[in-house]
Formats: C-alpha cells, sequence, structure tokens
C-alpha cells in the first residue's frame, strides 16, 4: 500500500478501500468496499465537476432537513431513483405462483386501525365512486390461509392519503383485517385515485429538472403476513389509470392490475342495495410458505 500522502485520482481508490481492512463485521466491509468502488468509478467516468459537488451534497442536505415524522424524503428520492424497487426485487424471490410484491411507499402507518370483515372503511362522508373488494388470501395450492393480517390503505378521490391532511386528520380509507376460515377479507371503501407524490421538496426539483413527472396511477396498497409465510407488500392497480406506464417510482407489475368493473346500480354482491353504481375488485393473493422460498446463492 502506498503512502496516504501520494495518491492520485486512480489510486486514491484503493487508498479508501485499504481503510476498511479492519473492520470486523465482514458484510459492512463488502458494502463499503462495492459503495466506494462505485462511486469513485461514476465520478471519475462524469468528470465531476467541485461546484456539482457541492451542489450534491446541498441537495443531500436539504433531503434530510425536509424529513420529519409525517414524511421521509429519503425513501422519495430511493422510490424515484428505482433503487426501492430494485431492493424489492432482490429481496422477494419467490416462486411464479406467487403474488409479485411492489413498494410499500411512504403512506402505511403502524397504528392502522382494525376493523372487522364487511365494513366500510372509508368512514366520511362524500367521497369518490363506491367500491366492494373482495379478496382470498391463499397459498400456492390455492387452500386458505386462516389468521392472515391484511393491512389496506389506499388514497381518496383526489388523491390524498388521510395522513396528508394533518397531524389530526382522521385515520380513514385504511384497516386492518384478519381472515377466517375461508381466507377472505372482503370490505367497502371508495375507488382511489392517480396522484403525485409529494413534489414540493428536492425530490420534486429533481424531478422537475430531467423532465419527470411526479405522478403514480390509482390503486390499493395490501400487507399480507402470517406466520410460516414470505409476507407480502403490494398493489392492485387501476387499469383505467393514467400512469400506469410511467409510474414516478416504477411500482407497476402487469399482473397486478385489474379492471375494477362499474356495476350498474342494484344489489351488490353482500346483499345491500346501491342506488350508484359501484365498483369491485375480486383478486387471490397467493403466498409461499417459507419453506417453499428458493435458497440463497
Amino acid at each position: 500500500m502506498s503512502s496516504q500522502r501520494e495518491f492520485d485520482e486512480f489510486s486514491i481508490t484503493e487508498e479508501v478501500i485499504n481503510t476498511f481492512r479492519n473492520c470486523g463485521n465482514p458484510r459492512l466491509q463488502q458494502v463499503m468496499t462495492v459503495l466506494v468502488q462505485k462511486l469513485h468509478e461514476a465520478v471519475r467516468e462524469v468528470e465531476l465537476t467541485q461546484a456539482e459537488w457541492e451542489f450534491a451534497i446541498g441537495f443531500l442536505t436539504r433531503t434530510g432537513q425536509i424529513c420529519d415524522e409525517r414524511r421521509q424524503e429519503f425513501i422519495l428520492l430511493s422510490d424515484t431513483l428505482g433503487i426501492s424497487m430494485l431492493v424489492d426485487a432482490i429481496n422477494n424471490r419467490a416462486p411464479a405462483e406467487s403474488t409479485q410484491s411492489t413498494v410499500q411507499g411512504p403512506f402505511h402507518v403502524q397504528a392502522t386501525p382494525p376493523a372487522e370483515l364487511g365494513a366500510n372503511i372509508d368512514t366520511l362522508p362524500g367521497g369518490g365512486e363506491p367500491m366492494w373488494v373482495d379478496v382470498n388470501i391463499l397459498d400456492l395450492e390455492g387452500r386458505p390461509i386462516v389468521g392472515a393480517e391484511v393491512d389496506v390503505w389506499h388514497s381518496d378521490e383526489n388523491g390524498f392519503y388521510d395522513v396528508q391532511y394533518g397531524a389530526d386528520a382522521e385515520l380513514t380509507r385504511r384497516a386492518r383485517f384478519v381472515t377466517g376460515g375461508d381466507g377472505r377479507v372482503y370490505f367497502w371503501s371508495s375507488l382511489p385515485a392517480k396522484y403525485p407524490i409529494p413534489d414540493d421538496g428536492p425530490v420534486g426539483q429533481m424531478l422537475e429538472a430531467v423532465g419527470r413527472h411526479p405522478f403514480r396511477p390509482a390503486h390499493l396498497h395490501f400487507w399480507v403476513r402470517v406466520a410460516g409465510y414470505k409476507p407480502l407488500v403490494t398493489h392492485i392497480f387501476v387499469r383505467e389509470s393514467d400512469y400506469l406506464d410511467s409510474d414516478a417510482v416504477f411500482g407497476v407489475k402487469d399482473s397486478l392490475i385489474d379492471d375494477f368493473p362499474r356495476h350498474a346500480p342494484g344489489t351488490a354482491p353482500d346483499g345491500r342495495v346501491m342506488e350508484t353504481p359501484y365498483r369491485t375488485l375480486n383478486w387471490d393473493f397467493r403466498l409461499p410458505r417459507l419453506d417453499q422460498l428458493p435458497k440463497a446463492a
């Protein structure tokens, strides 16, 4: 190893990597080594200027400064650069029969209110088109999974989530269900809308600078977890929505798109008499057991 007082634009990478040689955590050493290698390669390839690097540091500083308990701008940055979906893909390898995963997004809350099967989880007056959701939680053989916790959350008809209306806003259009013996989860709500990710901060400025829009297509979030099975975080997207081919966070997959068919006024699947048109979602979620997952290389 050469003296640390004698390096140039090519030798400095090795100098930095050599400082990790006494790291007691092999995984940390591997991650830091690759991270430095790739960052240095990028800086050399584009011949980054001093002013550009100072701007990058300022951008990351502003990204951190805007974060609080209700907003995580770094997650947003990860989402819009496709890193969240890349990490999701690497960490959710599963048999082909499994329902595909996608990003969780920033609007899930730990205090998701429990709800009874068949409830209306859109508790505010007005709202978008009524929507009946009836989904099955199944194993890969098509058998119902009993006792699965299923978190559901989605935007309103204006594209906003409850938490975006302020710290005192009522939690609505979200609920936590538990499957019974038939593995079903069913409830009423309202059709969600497309919406822009928060674009009033550094990430929004980045998107505007590179000529990208901030929109996501309309979707419902689902998070399914039960002992012995791989947890599933996913969306179901509304086929008629805009931005399916240009989701700002790269979360759309063809297997996760549904028509959400519209029905004329009349008797709904749960026997409720509807005086207005309504939408439905029927879906099967298939979860692999932990022993069915691919073995790590």
